[in-house]
């Protein structure tokens, strides 16, 4: 287990592994079509951050396994529709906000800013003219993940 999670319950602990990858189905399925780039750019995210030298590593380490099969894995749970999977999602990722003061804040604040990456990075991965990285409506909303607050600013 990742030492900054010690003080987490069990489905606290879940919640934090399984985040990354609710970001990627929530950003990249916002305009109703989960595209295989989005989820491509989603695991580029995961491995890059893998080999970095951040408070982050030994997280991406675990959460990096097998990562394209949990978001398939993932996506299967949740219904195909977009407006029925969307609310979901995000009311399982206002969960966080419960987790911050249970963090180390150097972890916590790393933790949210590659959320906030990933789900930029996943929005502007596909779409647009001929593939041109323009983001739809749909995946800016839910890309500056507005349901998190800021564990810096909690």
């Amino acid at each position: 287990m990742i030492p900054q999670l010690d003080k987490l319950t069990d489905a606290e602990a879940e919640l934090i592994l399984r985040a990354p990858v609710l970001v990627c189905i929530l950003v990249a399925g916002a305009d109703g079509h989960i595209d295989r780039k989005e989820i491509k750019e989603a695991i580029a995210v995961a491995r890059k951050q893998k080999e970095s030298a951040s408070v982050l590593s030994g997280f991406f380490t675990i959460m990096a396994e097998d990562f394209e099969d949990k978001i398939k894995i993932l996506i299967q749970s949740y219904p195909y529709e977009s407006t029925q999977r969307t609310p979901l999602i995000v009311e399982e990722l206002q969960g966080l906000n419960q987790l911050w003061p249970k963090l180390d804040r150097v972890f916590a604040s790393a933790y949210y800013t590659m959320l906030k990456n990933l789900a930029s990075r996943i929005a502007s991965s596909s779409g647009g003219l001929l593939g041109m990285k323009r983001v739809s409506p749909e995946e800016a909303r839910y890309a500056a993940l507005p349901m998190i607050v800021d564990p810096g600013k909690s």
